[in-house]
């Protein structure tokens, strides 16, 4: 997320007027555990309130199977919590996680069964997976990288993951999930592999950025970052407005 999200941002900036700032505030984890992922959701609110005393506009929470690991639907019990911190703090914003990102992401585009990368374990690929099917997406085929280690997940080559999305059973996919997870890189792989796979390829990352310019009210593109921010998404389907408006 720290590095992904400002490219994307910067890459608007060669497009569109917008300038922007990164703030951060980190949960510590440095296993990709159950009980690790328990504890760093504990400190989100921590690090809510402390982005909301820079008075930001936006909230990203930068970790899919942090969220995942909580429960079915728990992207809406904790972007609302987190925005209610952030009410508390004098300082309201919206608040985006990448679980409920890579969720809207793939409605936006229409993708009612992907095939998926992820670098956790197994058994929690297999909750991200349960996850996505909980939510209408239909999870055709999948590739576990099984990187225990936060740190090496961050450091897995991104040039690796177009011949890993080949080797997934694809065919009747409606678009691939690079990365599942908003710390393994993919940015620099989404239009390689979209060039290759002949479909749309999006990543936590990129679906992340995505609602973030949504929920700031600013057109979500940005160009090098794959179908989803082509322009074709820019702006939120009449219904979204509506609701954002009210």
């Amino acid at each position: 997320m720290e590095t992904e999200v400002p490219a994307i941002l910067r890459a608007r900036q060669t497009v569109a007027p917008e300038r922007f700032t990164f703030h951060s505030s980190r949960m510590r984890m440095t296993h990709v555990t159950p009980e690790q992922l328990k504890a760093m959701d504990a400190d989100s609110d921590r690090c809510a309130v402390e982005l909301s005393d820079a008075r930001v506009d936006v909230l990203g929470y930068a970790c899919l199977v942090a969220i995942m690991s909580m429960g079915l639907g728990y992207h809406r019990t904790s972007e609302e919590r987190l925005h209610r911190r952030t009410q508390e703090n004098g300082a309201p914003a919206p608040v985006v996680t990448s679980a409920g990102a890579l969720v809207h992401g793939l409605h936006t585009i229409g993708a009612k069964k992907v095939a998926l990368i992820a670098p956790y374990m197994r058994p929690l690929t297999e909750t991200v997976v349960g996850y996505l099917t909980h939510e209408g997406i239909d999870v055709l085929d999948y590739r576990a990288l099984e990187i225990p280690d936060n740190l090496a997940v961050a450091a897995h080559d991104p040039g690796n993951l177009p011949a890993l999305a080949r080797a997934l059973d694809h065919a009747d996919a409606d678009a691939v999930v690079l990365s599942a997870c908003v710390q393994m890189p993919s940015l620099g792989a989404i239009e390689e592999a979209e060039q290759l796979l002949g479909k749309p390829v999006v990543s936590a990352a990129v679906c992340t950025a995505h609602q973030m310019l949504r929920a700031l009210d600013l057109p979500a593109v940005a160009p090098g970052a794959g179908h989803l921010l082509s322009g074709a998404y820019a702006e939120a389907p009449p219904a979204q407005q509506a609701a954002t408006t009210a």
